[in-house]
């Protein structure tokens, strides 16, 4: 019998197996969302270390990686951001082939609208220095915005006018789940354990180096431990007697029913304060910024969704009847300089990746390969060199404020 007269392979019930945690490994992850994913990928690809296991308190991939709102691009202002999200972005373009799993990368473009001069004057600064350092950008006038999406209201007489807008056409979205899935299963197929519904409770140091973590599954003695705990890190490196420069906060979005497709870009606006684009199935996915409070409250809020309709419909006025079908928080981790912290730490073989705010799901792949390069060598790459935690003591701060203003 021939391979086509077989039929379709079945598919497997599980993508990874469901094992039950050994008494040590090389590295422990703590964190099973797709920077911990990515980063055990990228160990056991790259590095050929297999002996690792990444925990996770819920299920895989439950928490951000979940909660986001999909959103790529490496259009950052300063030339430290450049280089770790455009190294991101040209490996989230080989993925789907490197996973073997289809992710549903569409690179449609984002377009993030000007509208007063200063917002002009910082828009074409921040073309001018992508292009400097290799990042596709262009400066597009209000009928060149009209034409790239021609849903958006670009008439003078609105009260924030559309002056131009800032136009990455790599840039664009990606399936979430799918993202992780295909980590997941081509971790574990090289040996990765992914560990569900084990919940960190302590990490043993002695001597100035970690030792072990303490989980709801017993004791797990590590050589190296890895946070990837997003707006939980603060918890998990007080562990370790850590104290990370990191603030939690609820961020807050919504999709709408399912609509034909009409909206073909990545739309973000500063002034007015909101971000949509429209997913695979055909649902408009909207978001803004973080709450004001410190919290770790995963739901939405009536107050925070209404700005953002409201928002949305200056920019988007046929939106006007679409109804909203569900809304959704995530806990993100931010840095007083709105970029992330990613290396080592004062405890010995404990390393920490935190502190991406909004931006994380755009970093999954370009984090996991700095971050698996920093565990396998125990020192950083020069991608995330720069984002040290000593950078909070010596104030070479990487401040991108303006470029992370609309939370993606």
């Amino acid at each position: 019998m021939s391979v086509h007269d077989a039929g379709p392979p079945e598919h497997p019930d599980r993508l990874w197996n469901s094992p039950e945690p050994a008494a040590s490994y090389d590295v422990v992850i703590v964190g099973g969302g797709g920077h911990g994913l990515a980063t055990a990928y990228y160990l056991a690809r790259d590095h050929g270390i297999t002996n690792v296991a990444v925990l996770e308190r819920g299920w895989l991939a439950g928490g951000n990686m979940a909660r986001n709102t999909t959103i790529i691009r490496s259009n950052y202002l300063l030339e430290e951001s450049a280089g770790i999200y455009e190294h991101a972005l040209k490996l989230w373009e080989g993925l789907e082939e490197d996973l073997g799993y289809p992710i549903l990368f569409s690179q449609r473009g984002v377009l993030n609208l000007a509208h007063s001069l200063q917002d002009v004057r910082e828009s074409v600064r921040r073309v001018n220095a992508n292009r400097l350092n290799g990042v596709d950008a262009e400066w597009l006038d209000p009928e060149e915005v009209r034409r790239v999406c021609p849903i958006v209201d670009v008439s003078p007489g609105v009260r924030y006018p559309v002056l131009g807008a800032t136009y990455q056409p790599r840039a664009g979205i990606a399936r979430h789940d799918n993202v992780a899935w295909g980590f997941a299963r081509a971790a574990a197929a090289m040996g990765v354990d992914l560990i569900e519904h084990c919940e960190v409770t302590g990490i043993d140091v002695a001597g100035g180096r970690v030792r072990a973590v303490r989980t709801t599954r017993g004791r797990i003695a590590a050589g190296r431990v890895a946070m990837c705990a997003a707006g939980h890190s603060s918890v998990v490196a007080r562990m370790a007697g850590l104290d990370l420069p990191v603030q939690s906060h609820p961020l807050q979005a919504l999709v709408s029913e399912l609509l034909e497709p009409v909206h073909p870009t990545v739309v973000m606006s500063n002034a007015v304060h909101v971000y949509v684009s429209q997913a695979h199935k055909g649902e408009l996915v909207m978001g803004a910024g973080i709450d004001a409070c410190n919290s770790y409250r995963q739901r939405g809020a009536f107050h925070v969704i209404e700005r953002q309709m409201a928002a949305a419909l200056e920019l988007f006025p046929v939106f006007a009847r679409a109804h909203v079908l569900r809304t959704w928080g995530g806990v993100v981790d931010v840095t007083p300089d709105a970029s992330p912290v990613v290396g080592l730490t004062p405890v010995e073989d404990l390393y920490v990746n935190c502190g991406w705010g909004t931006g994380g799901f755009k970093a999954t792949p370009g984090v996991g390969w700095c971050y698996a390069h920093t565990i396998a060598h125990g020192e950083p790459h020069p991608l995330n060199a720069p984002f040290s935690l000593e950078r909070f003591t010596t104030g070479a701060l990487v401040d991108e404020h303006g470029a992370a203003a609309v939370a993606h």
